[in-house]
């Protein structure tokens, strides 16, 4: 049998009956291998190239490895997430002490969230050149260190503006894990597995909002405000370490590692390159969505109602420690567990998903595949989610304000932010979700609910998704400002031993 070589002469390998040649014959198939990297496969061999995965069982595709080691690399954004997302919401129980020793009124102290949701929200900027000439890994492992350095620094500040600058860049260099995340699920995962990958990965950057006041809260009442930003960094070491051990798996740079390697051709280039390549960035995350959402009324109403939900998550900092502690009497460190309530709501979101994905989309997909139209469903399928959270929305509200006053147990604004919650995260993950691809906001293809991305296609859906980003951040970072009016003492004196 004959193995043919890119190499200038073809060479003969040949392969008897003798068992004692065995060996020597597998030693010359396996070096034929390496010497022909572009090669057609035979029946002995397969070419090994880096211009694309080698085959469907290719080792080094991440869809390749073992159950185990997936899980471990979806934790890791999933972890990340969780504490960028925490820095958020655990400051606000210190605002009281801030106002104190800095001498600014409740709305000035607010401006260190308002400033750590807008460096959330440049995440896509500052992820996609990171991601498209680094990897996936090299965001986690760059981020977390410089969240860390300024969390240390907004601890230490002497004096407001510090602290603000530190909060600021704190959120801007943790936000890259928050844009690559979906990424990396979405390299890890097949499309039939990716939705529950994916909506687990999403309930962490909830959660963390939602246990921060409930961590700050006893921390203030402890050791005063500073300490809200300690939990961040005892916690940023562990993670750091955990995420040491993650693999590259990002496709583009895994190819670039093996053709350095085994001295084989690199990938090709795609999409512009130096200057060309900022441009297209800059139109694709950042001109483009801004026209969409004057231009294109899905991606403007959408982002109006996406952004909206998520501002009255955000309005809720200001307004539970009037209900919990101005009403029902709560010490600073309690009245943070009424936040357990959302994380509850979250986890209902998931599960609800998940069951709408398995019972009603994944039968349109089949139905798809039966009927020869490739699987292609109409991207109104995925909004069941939302058209049931969308119910959930003004009970939960009607049902807090309605019921927070003296005469009415705590317990029943603390059962109302539940159905809020769920309708929240039920809305935010049927209308839409987007990875970090190819150095840009690519789409995920996937059994989860992606309605803007199957609506506009992939590189105009990563501009809708941008966009709706863009919203949800600026418009969370404004709400808290002016939630508290001025007849309103904001918040309420904690008693110093």
């Amino acid at each position: 049998m004959e193995v043919r070589t890119a190499a200038p002469q073809p060479r003969q390998i040949s392969i008897g009956n003798d068992p004692d040649s065995s060996d020597k014959d597998a030693e010359a198939v396996f070096a034929a291998m390496h010497e022909s990297p572009t090669e057609k496969e035979t029946d002995i061999s397969r070419a090994v190239t880096a211009q694309d995965w080698n085959g469907p069982d290719d080792p080094d595709n991440p869809m390749n490895w073992s159950i185990w080691l997936r899980v471990y690399h979806t934790s890791v954004p999933a972890l990340v997430g969780f504490l960028v997302t925490l820095g958020s919401s655990i400051y606000t129980p210190g605002v009281a002490d801030i106002m104190e020793q800095f001498g600014v009124s409740s709305t000035v102290a607010l401006l260190a969230l308002t400033v750590y949701l807008i460096g959330l929200a440049c995440g896509p900027v500052l992820a996609a050149p990171l991601s498209e000439s680094l990897g996936r890994k090299a965001v986690y492992i760059t981020s977390l260190p410089l969240l860390a350095a300024f969390t240390l620094g907004a601890g230490f500040s002497q004096n407001f503006a510090t602290l603000v600058i530190c909060r600021f860049f704190a959120g801007f260099f943790g936000s890259p894990t928050l844009a690559v995340g979906a990424g990396t699920n979405a390299d890890l995962w097949p499309p039939v597995d990716r939705a529950v990958a994916t909506v687990l990965f999403l309930l962490a950057p909830f959660a963390g909002p939602a246990l921060g006041p409930t961590i700050g809260g006893y921390a203030v009442q402890a050791k005063g405000w500073r300490w809200t930003q300690w939990p961040i960094l005892f916690a940023a070491g562990p993670a750091f370490l955990y995420s040491m051990f993650m693999k590259e798996t990002y496709k583009k740079i895994i190819l670039k590692n093996r053709a350095k390697r085994l001295g084989l051709s690199p990938p090709p280039t795609t999409g512009p390159t130096g200057l060309g390549a900022v441009k297209f960035m800059l139109v694709v995350l950042l001109i483009r969505p801004i026209t969409m959402m004057f231009t294109e009324p899905i991606v403007g109403f959408f982002s109006l109602y996406i952004a909206f939900n998520f501002s009255v998550l955000f309005g809720f900092f200001d307004a539970f420690p009037i209900v919990f502690e101005g009403v029902y009497g709560f010490d600073l460190g309690s009245a943070g567990l009424p936040w357990i309530a959302v994380l509850v709501g979250c986890i209902l979101a998931v599960i609800t998903v998940i069951l709408i994905d398995r019972v009603t989309f994944r039968k349109h997909h089949h139905r798809s595949h039966k009927e020869g139209r490739g699987g292609l469903v109409p991207p109104e399928h995925r909004l069941y989610a939302a058209m049931l959270g969308s119910l959930g929305l003004p009970v939960g509200l009607f049902w807090f304000a309605w019921t927070s006053r003296t005469d009415i147990h705590w317990i029943s604004p603390v059962l109302a932010a539940v159905p809020f919650a769920w309708g929240n995260l039920c809305v935010f993950v049927s209308h839409g979700h987007s990875k970090a691809n190819n150095g840009l906001i690519s789409v995920r293809k996937a059994s989860a609910a992606l309605y803007l991305v199957d609506t506009y296609g992939p590189m105009t859906g990563a501009s809708a998704m941008a966009a709706n980003g863009l919203a949800r951040y600026l418009s969370g970072a404004a709400f808290p400002l002016f939630t508290i009016q001025s007849k309103f003492v904001y918040p309420l004196r904690r008693l110093k031993t």
